[in-house]
């Protein structure tokens, strides 16, 4: 699967997931049960999924130390809210409400799908049902007419402006995506855009969800072609848009992982120590280019560029740190690959990731990377086209890199 089609057919994190267990299996790593036993071997490949939308999968190397990259098959955009709808004289409309810091008035006037989950009842239990929808949905904004000072200034509220025409009919939106009895869902209102190129030599990515299904999908083309020396695990986890706590977020189901390789190994006490302080991670997740009709919202003396090269986040909401800095910056180095360190405005709110409470939780070195885009959290992102296989390249030399014993700084 190329990027193009993972960025079309991931409409929401259940989806991604399913695209990402597909290709591991596709490349040899063994499915196994998240709660049971673990017999591991050295070499061996192998996967655990969460929720049906968080997907860690690992290689055993002959060292102990962990390799780890963690993204999130999450993204912004509206999430319904039950099946009951929202009426109107003779249309009947979708009740939704945000589902993380989407910038909603890109959402209007666009071809838009019902995707996510549905929980059906059989007679076993409980089954999980992934949908798309047969049908298009669409926000259609308010007219100038109606609203002669949107050009200058545009309020686009949630409640009333964001809610999708659904049907003009008394249509049941459970029953428009199947004929089996649903107890509950998780489903939201996604955008259909296909993944294209712009720009006169193709240099422009553009597409819905490339925050941060650029990372998920260099994590995965990483993991299928490493050999590492020590244990190179990549965590695709969901609800990071909405803070990660869940079950299915980090850092609580990497740890639980990282905890199940240890015990399968053997580990001791010391030899789990030795493994996460010799070992280190990166938070994968997308960053702000430099806008060129707004440059003056990035810091103006440390500009990053699209197709500028991995991006390397330095700010007090990351946890990135001169040593971790330093580390990746040898391996890229040693690969030729290029890089770029971005710091935020001093006076401008930054955002956060994985990062910081991965660090808490595990007690491992973090560096915050990821590729600059512009659009973040549109409908439509753009981000540079040879960044993508840039950061791919840079996860699989970080994951088969053996950086044990890096922070043991000589000092002179």
């Amino acid at each position: 699967m190329d990027i193009k089609s993972f960025l079309n057919e991931s409409y929401t994190a259940y989806h991604a997931a399913a695209n990402i267990c597909s290709m591991l299996a596709s490349n040899g790593f063994e499915q196994l049960a998240a709660d049971g036993e673990w017999t591991l071997s050295r070499g061996g490949k192998y996967y655990v999924s969460r929720n049906g939308s968080s997907v860690i999968a690992f290689v055993v190397g002959y060292g102990n130390a962990f390799n780890i990259c963690e993204c999130h098959t999450d993204s912004p955009c509206l999430k319904i809210k039950g099946n009951k709808l929202a009426v109107t004289d003779d249309l009947q409309r979708l009740n939704t409400e945000k589902y993380g810091g989407g910038l909603l008035y890109t959402f209007a006037d666009r071809q838009l799908k019902v995707a996510g989950r549905l929980l059906v009842q059989t007679e076993e239990g409980v089954r999980q049902q992934l949908v798309v929808s047969p049908y298009s949905v669409v926000i259609p904004s308010l007219a100038i007419h109606h609203n002669p000072a949107a050009n200058d200034s545009l309020a686009f509220n949630a409640q009333n402006d964001a809610l999708p025409l659904f049907s003009q009919s008394e249509t049941e939106l459970y029953s428009s995506l199947t004929d089996e009895r649903v107890l509950d869902a998780d489903l939201y209102v996604v955008p259909d855009g296909c993944a294209f190129n712009a720009g006169v030599d193709d240099e422009f990515l553009c597409s819905p969800r490339l925050d941060n299904l650029t990372s998920a999908y260099a994590c995965v083309q990483a993991i299928t072609q490493v050999n590492p020396v020590n244990i190179a695990v990549i965590a695709c986890l969901d609800n990071e848009e909405t803070g990660s706590a869940t079950r299915q977020g980090a850092p609580s189901f990497v740890r639980q992982v990282l905890q199940n390789i240890e015990i399968s190994l053997g580990m001791t006490t010391a030899e789990c120590n030795y493994s996460r302080e010799n070992g280190m991670v990166l938070s994968v997740d997308n960053g702000h280019a430099s806008h060129p009709a707004h440059p003056e919202k990035n810091d103006p003396y440390n500009r990053v560029h699209l197709n500028g090269g991995v991006l390397i986040k330095h700010n007090v909401n990351y946890a990135t740190d001169g040593l971790t800095s330093a580390i990746l910056k040898r391996i890229l180095n040693d690969c030729d690959l290029p890089y770029q360190d971005f710091y935020n405005r001093s006076d401008v709110r930054c955002g956060s990731t994985l990062g910081l409470a991965t660090a808490r939780e595990l007690g491992m070195k973090v560096c915050d990377i990821g590729i600059a885009q512009l659009a973040m959290h549109s409908a439509c992102e753009t981000c540079g086209s040879n960044d993508v296989t840039t950061i791919a390249l840079c996860l699989e030399s970080f994951l088969s890199a053996d950086i044990s014993g890096s922070d043991n700084i000589a000092v002179k």
